[in-house]
């Protein structure tokens, strides 16, 4: 087999290229990226707007658990 040597203009076409034809056919993959990257976005300000700075022990959570 012979060895080619690609220059990294050729090689980035290629990449894109392939990239580009994964997501034509494979649009679900971007799709579920997309929403996955949502929910994480959600779930931060979720986080951040709850967050009072007032915490509890580990015996309370445990305790509420239990009930």
């Amino acid at each position: 087999m012979e060895l080619q040597v690609i220059s990294r203009t050729e090689l980035k076409e290629i990449m894109k290229q392939a990239f580009i034809g994964v997501l034509a056919e494979r649009k679900d993959l971007l799709e579920d990226a997309v929403s996955e990257a949502i929910l994480d976005f959600k779930l931060g300000i979720a986080i951040e707007e709850g967050d009072t700075g007032e915490y509890i022990s580990e015996e309370e959570i445990f305790s509420k658990i239990a009930e």
